[in-house]
């Protein structure tokens, strides 16, 4: 079956769909095999292409859609402002195997938002219609967006639902805060139910989503025909399992301290680059365990040590002490959310 065959399959079985979120520099081809040999989500984005007169498909993200490791069908994320370039963009990667096109409107970091790309573009609903007209023509296989409830205020969302609706999109992703509250603070999981609600395509809720019973509860707030994970599935690679096993009314899995710390030597393994340095890779893997350490202890000493490492040795000798154990884990954030990290480890999606 073809990858624009799977994606219709998905959407035509009762289960909730479960996809990836794209996450720069973490979802990576290795790191979305990591995450399916955990039993992975069931459609992936990648890092978003950047977009502009001059820009080229960069090499790095295409190798996620030419060597696609998962056997799921992939979503190619474009991030960008320039109509034509987003056109040209959009006809370059129809010509790999991908289910779909997708424009980010949701990306909240600054240096992307200033330059009125990702979530900077919903300060402009009129610019928003311009260039979703324009890529509708251009895209021939399905077309989606990501997208956030507003810059600053989510008031605009009553404009921005209809620009969505009359561009006959294939699939909306909502992330139910506003750019500026980032990844901080209540998601406003009504405004996705106001999306499932107005949208004639299927929508899927994005924000914050930790566990199964939390992904049980979002998923009956909103009507959302799926969720979106990006976080949430670093910190915990067997989320997707155990909310498919949830929604089947099996028991779910949980993970012991023991296999917590095999993951971590696998996504170690997975991020780790021969041309780069040990305090370079033990830096990059700080910035994951801000979202895994969240749910290791209660007051927080896992991750007040590990931020102090700067080897790899201490790296892993921490790890042992806090998770060389056969207890369940069940990898909860126990005083913050998730996404609260990101003001930690700089994540951009």
């Amino acid at each position: 079956m073809d990858c624009h065959h799977q994606f219709e399959a998905l959407f035509a079985n009762s289960a909730p769909v479960l996809a990836l979120a794209p996450m720069q520099g973490v979802t990576d081809l290795p790191f979305w095999k990591l995450m399916a040999a955990y039993g992975g989500a069931d459609v992936y984005v990648t890092e978003y292409f950047r977009v502009h007169a001059s820009s080229t498909l960069r090499k790095r993200i295409l190798k996620s859609i030419t060597e696609n490791p998962t056997g799921q069908p992939v979503i190619a994320q474009m991030i960008g402002n320039d109509i034509p370039s987003l056109v040209r963009t959009a006809r370059e990667l129809q010509q790999y195997p991908i289910a779909a096109v997708d424009l980010n409107l949701g990306c909240p970091a600054p240096v992307v938002y200033r330059k009125c790309a990702g979530g900077g573009l919903l300060r402009e609903p009129q610019r928003v219609d311009a260039i979703l007209s324009a890529l509708r023509d251009a895209v021939k296989i399905k077309f989606t967006v990501k997208t956030r409830i507003g810059f600053d205020s989510p008031e605009v969302f009553d404009e921005l639902l209809p620009v969505f609706a009359k561009h006959s999109l294939d699939l909306l992703v909502v992330h139910g805060r506003t750019v500026r509250e980032m990844y901080r603070g209540t998601v406003h999981y009504e405004y996705i139910a106001r999306a499932v609600a107005e949208m004639p395509c299927p929508v899927l809720a994005n924000g914050n989503v930790y566990s199964a019973r939390n992904a049980a509860e979002v998923l009956k707030i909103t009507g959302a025909r799926g969720l979106m994970i990006g976080r949430g599935a670093i910190r915990n690679p067997w989320l997707f399992r155990q909310i498919r096993q949830y929604q089947r009314g099996e028991a779910v899995f949980i993970p012991r301290g023991l296999e917590v710390l095999e993951y971590v030597r696998a996504l170690y393994e997975a991020a780790c680059s021969p041309d780069v340095r040990e305090p370079a890779q033990v830096a990059k893997m700080k910035k994951y365990m801000n979202y895994l350490g969240v749910g290791v202890d209660p007051d927080g000493q896992f991750l007040h040590q590990i931020r102090r490492v700067t080897t790899k040795s201490d790296f892993f000798r921490v790890c042992e002490e806090f998770l060389n154990h056969d207890q369940p884990l069940p990898l909860e954030p126990f005083s913050f959310t998730i996404e609260e990290a990101d003001v930690l480890a700089g994540v951009q999606g």
